[in-house]
């Protein structure tokens, strides 16, 4: 009788419904950048596809994917932003924010990079891009 039951049980548990599978799960993204040439921003569900398709972008406005450089993965992406910083002798770069939780996060972020009392020798930092957790390209404030 045990036996029969535990079968019995092994059978219902089995065939229960079970929690559809999730149709699309976190996504990264991928930065690349050719120095003074240009640069891409992809993202997808793993680093390959994510930093191809950035190199492809990158490329198309560099001229050559070896002249793209990896420069950053964040795995989930988040909220996530482009910083272009600038100090008074001139020198600039873009710096890159990713896997914020949420807009005020990241904002909160991009205004502790950007203090210029913390960082005196900053002459500008702004934010020139922002993403929200889809990907999505979202309006600067």
């Amino acid at each position: 009788m045990v036996r029969y039951t535990a079968l019995a049980l092994v059978f219902v548990i089995s065939s229960a419904p079970t929690a559809p599978a999730q149709e699309t799960g976190p996504i990264g993204i991928a930065i690349t950048e050719a120095p003074e040439m240009g640069g891409g921003v992809c993202f997808a569900d793993n680093m390959d596809k994510a930093f191809a398709c950035a190199r492809e972008q990158c490329a198309s406005e560099a001229g050559a994917e070896a002249d793209c450089y990896r420069v950053r993965w964040c795995y989930p992406a988040g909220w996530s932003a482009d910083l272009f910083v600038q100090n008074q002798d001139g020198f600039h770069s873009h710096d890159y924010l990713c896997g914020w939780t949420d807009r005020e996060s990241l904002e909160a972020a991009i205004a502790l990079k950007c203090d210029r009392e913390r960082y005196p020798y900053l002459m500008e930092c702004m934010a020139v891009r922002m993403w929200d957790n889809d990907g999505n390209a979202v309006e600067l404030e």
